[in-house]
């Protein structure tokens, strides 16, 4: 036991409660008769210490570990929901501060009201109002999306966020393990699940097709999550992005000039002809319209000053991956070329095109 309170980071008497109270008993007893823990009590104990360390109390965590229903994989899967969802708020409240170091730089005065808001509703505002504000259906893109579909008539979106693409005339089931993400979606739209990628709670073959739109890049194992869809529905479609290509950074003038860092969010991604491989999918190029109504990280190539529009930004994960300096950065060089018609002059290519290929793809099965 005192070794195990040692590796865990908790005192000896801590264990002796959770032995007290049930939530975690050694199962075994070593020759001297000392209490010992096993490979599941361990696992066990992991469990509780994590879901302690989110702030639930012991008698939530009693019932969160004591679901029949929940494996260990289950576990981890909404520890990490529930820990991006942490991140998702201390995100928001770094931005909310740096705005109030801002203002006070300036001179400005910060209300009462103003500080408050910091911690209370307008911070879920922060996390995602600007992303249903500019995050909305490109027609264009819907379009090849939803062809592709084919004459599916039960349709799984997989980690749907909000649900932007789920076609109207399906009966759409849809999948998001962000508490955030979900209370956003609109009145009246598909029923939505809480569960990952990885772990999709559905019989084999449950759906026509699976879907997943602009998504694989935020999941903790792509593989795992395009085999899921490939088990629960009998075709799969999804929207992502290719890397396999050399100097694929720089198609898009925003990360070969502004942000190089965006190359290190995607080092982990896994190539397109890999993820087409594990579903058996073939790849479709999803040219970007000028004026894309969805506002996703490429969609102002031919308009640069949106960048400079913290809502913008502030609904494109890339952001807050690169991190703060590296966001400054680029937006003040980016604020410096437009000003001086450096970009301008860089980029006079663009200035006729409708439609850009930046490397969005379409995975079909």
């Amino acid at each position: 036991m005192g070794r195990v309170a040692e590796l865990a980071g908790v005192s000896v008497r801590t264990l002796h409660h959770y032995d007290e109270i049930g939530l975690v008993r050694p199962s075994a007893r070593t020759a001297a008769g000392y209490r010992a823990y096993s490979a599941d009590d361990v696992e066990r104990l992991r469990e509780v210490l994590a879901y302690r360390r989110l702030g639930f109390g012991l008698r939530e965590v009693t019932e969160l570990v004591g679901d029949p229903s929940t494996d260990a994989v289950a576990h981890l899967h909404r520890l990490r929901g529930l820990l991006l969802e942490r991140r998702d708020r201390a995100d928001a409240m770094v931005t909310a501060i740096d705005k109030e170091l801002a203002a006070r730089a300036k001179g400005l005065t910060v209300t009462p009201e103003e500080q408050l808001e910091m911690l209370g509703a307008r911070l879920y505002e922060a996390i995602g109002g600007a992303y249903t504000a500019t995050r909305r259906t490109e027609p264009r893109i819907a379009a090849q999306l939803w062809d592709a579909l084919g004459d599916a008539q039960t349709v799984l979106n997989v980690e749907a966020s909000t649900g932007s693409y789920e076609p109207a005339d399906r009966d759409v089931t849809a999948v998001e393990p962000s508490a955030v993400m979900r209370a956003q979606r609109p009145a009246g739209s598909a029923r939505c699940v809480a569960a990952v990628a990885e772990s999709l709670p559905f019989e084999d073959h449950s759906f026509d097709v699976a879907m997943a739109v602009s998504t694989v890049h935020h999941w903790g194992n792509p593989m795992a999550g395009l085999r899921e869809m490939r088990r629960v529905a009998r075709r799969v479609v999804v929207l992502t992005f290719d890397t396999d290509q050399p100097g694929w950074q720089d198609r898009f003038w925003l990360t070969r000039d502004y942000l190089p860092e965006f190359a290190g969010v995607l080092a982990d991604f896994p190539s397109l002809a890999g993820m087409a491989d594990v579903i058996g999918a073939r790849a479709e190029p999803v040219p970007i319209p000028w004026d894309c109504a969805d506002g996703l990280f490429e969609a102002y190539w031919r308009r640069p000053g949106a960048y400079l529009e913290d809502h913008v930004r502030r609904a494109m994960s890339v952001w807050t991956r690169v991190g703060p300096q590296a966001e400054q950065r680029a937006v003040r060089s980016l604020g410096d070329d437009l000003v001086s018609g450096r970009w301008a002059e860089r980029n006079s290519d663009l200035a006729h095109l409708d439609a850009a290929d930046l490397g969005l793809r379409l995975l079909v099965v």
